[in-house]
Order: structure tokens, then sequence, then C-alpha cells
């Protein structure tokens, strides 16, 4: 069993960390030389000892951020803790910059909304109206800004878009829910830092970005509801006001649910008086219209009921929309 945590720690080292965190490229490589720490991660299930989710672990309990031999004693003092965490979490990676290529789609859509997230979280992405966003080009320069009625917020968007920019217009969200798994409270130090702990160290802004947008949904709570989609959705759209348009979003969510309840959920999602908006790998459905050719497609795709709108990267850094139809701005 240390044999495939050493190769999963190799492989992270070599391939996933560079380029994006030097620390956790040293701290994977580290543990891919540590027999010691591989018997100790090797009592973690296996879908549940990733290197970003030990690594986020750590953080939370309190390892800073240091080089691998103050890692090393971390683990070992408390390796106990560190399996029970690692064994009753998941990864819930909660980056409210997956709004910004999903902006001009909610723009497609009737006001008032109605926002209901399938795998919310601490319930980030249910805050559109609330954050600043700025489009750059290639060169660094704005393109765009739009900031919430009351000016600008304290979390700002900034994703790089080349081509054309579809029109936008802030929506208006008059209700929030989410389901999830094991959702968090973002008003709860704990899971604060659990959320802090995911963002990998050396992407620049990110853990400010999720830092302010806790703190806006902490002073704002959404409606959260724990369990499997596919038994809470009914019951928990039924309570969106009639008077709005409900909205069910899956940003980024779809590839972690197996296939045969992925395609029930899809189903049941679409059989509701919803619009449905998803961000996700072309390979996760077969539904898109157009179809897509994925041999010419780049990143994810962010689509309206099924009809491709752009492609995006999977955290919303840079987006591209992918069609004529541009969105009326009001």
């Amino acid at each position: 069993m240390t044999d495939a945590v050493q190769l999963r720690y190799a492989r992270f080292a070599e391939e996933e960390a560079p380029g994006r965190s030097d620390l956790y490229a040293e701290w994977a490589a580290g543990v891919a030389g540590d027999q010691d720490v591989q018997r100790i991660l090797a009592r973690i299930p296996e879908n549940r000892r990733q290197p970003p989710l030990v690594f986020a672990v750590t953080r939370m309990l309190g390892m800073g951020l240091e080089g691998y031999r103050s890692l090393r004693s971390f683990l070992i003092a408390h390796a106990d803790e560190v399996v029970a965490e690692c064994t009753a979490r998941r990864l819930q990676t909660n980056e409210p910059l997956r709004l910004a290529p999903l902006l001009p789609v909610l723009s497609e859509i009737e006001c008032p909304i109605a926002l209901l997230e399938i795998g919310a979280s601490a319930g980030l992405c249910l805050y559109p109206d609330r954050y600043s966003y700025r489009v750059v080009g290639a060169d660094g320069a704005v393109r765009r800004e739009l900031d919430p009625a009351d000016g600008p917020s304290s979390v700002v968007l900034e994703s790089r878009v080349d081509g054309e920019l579809p029109a936008w217009r802030m929506p208006e969200v008059v209700w929030r829910a989410g389901i999830d798994l094991a959702p968090l409270d973002a008003a709860d130090e704990r899971d604060r830092r659990w959320l802090q702990g995911l963002v990998w160290p050396g992407e620049e802004g990110r853990e400010q970005r999720v830092t302010a947008a806790l703190d806006i949904a902490a002073a704002d709570p959404p409606l959260l509801v724990a369990g499997d989609a596919l038994d809470r959705l009914d019951a928990l759209a039924a309570q969106a006001p009639v008077h709005a348009t409900l909205v069910i979003t899956t940003p980024g969510v779809l590839v972690h649910i197996p296939r045969d309840a992925r395609t029930a959920l899809v189903e049941r999602i679409r059989s509701l008086p919803a619009r449905w908006i998803t961000i996700d790998p072309p390979a996760v459905l077969d539904i898109w219209e157009p179809p897509i050719d994925q041999g010419d497609w780049t990143g994810f795709v962010v689509a309206l009921d099924g009809r491709v709108r752009a492609s995006a990267d999977p955290l919303g850094r840079r987006w591209e929309w992918r069609t004529g139809e541009s969105p009326e701005s009001t």
C-alpha cells in the first residue's frame, strides 16, 4: 500500500505541483521519499489521501508554510488526527472566481433570480451580485468592469478573456440555497481554515479572495442543506420564491459524481421548472448543443440548459465566449 502512496505523491511532485506551488512540490517529493510518512498516509482511505487534501488538513490543524522537515515532524506528531480528518473530509474547492464566466450566462436569464447550487460547499458561488468583476486582455489591460449597485466589492473577480466580450449585467438574486454532502459554515473558524487551506501556497491573491468571500457569506448566510442532491433537490427547489426564476448551478461538481448518478441528476434538474447553468469538462456529459468536438476543445464547458456558451479554465481564471448569441445588456 505504501507503494501506491509513493507513486501518487511522486507524480504530484513531478507533474501537478510545478508551476503552481513550489512548496507543495517540495512536500510531495518529501513524502515520496519517506517510508515512515507513507505508512501514516496509507492508513487514510485511498479516495481521501490526495496530496491537496492531506496538505490542506495539515494546514487546518496548524501546520505552517514551512519546509518538508517541519511537515514530516508535524505528520508524525499528529498522525491519528490527520488520518481522522482526512477520512472525514473531501476536497471542496469553493472558488468564487468561477462566477466570472457564468456572469454573461446569468445575464440571459430573466430576473429576479432564485439561485440554487449543487455542491455548494460554503456557498461562495451563490453571491454573483455581491462581487466586483474585471475582465482583462492578454496585455493585462482592463477591457470591462462591473461593480454591485452599492459600489465596489471586497471580492474582485478578475479573469482574462480573449476575443468577443458578451454583454453582461449584475443579476438580481432574491434567494440563495445550496446542497452539499458536507456543507461548510462560512462563520465557523475551523471551516474557514479548511477552505483557506485548500488554496495552494503560491496561488497569488486566491486566499485573500476566498477569505473576503467567506466574510460576505457569513454576514448573509445562504440556506444550505446536507445530503445527496438527488434526494434533496425537489424539496429545496420547492422553497424558492414563486415570483423568481429558479436557476440551478453545477459549477465543477458533476465530474465528481459517478456516471449513473450524474445522468439521473441531470435528468432531474431538466425536469424542473428551472434554468440550469454548468461548468464542467466536455466529456462528463453528451448532451451539449451543438455537439462538442473534444479534439478541438480546450478547458471546461460553460452551458445554459445544455447549450454551449463558453469554454473556461476550471477555476474561471480565463474564458472565451463561444456563441454568437450575446445576452442583451440592461
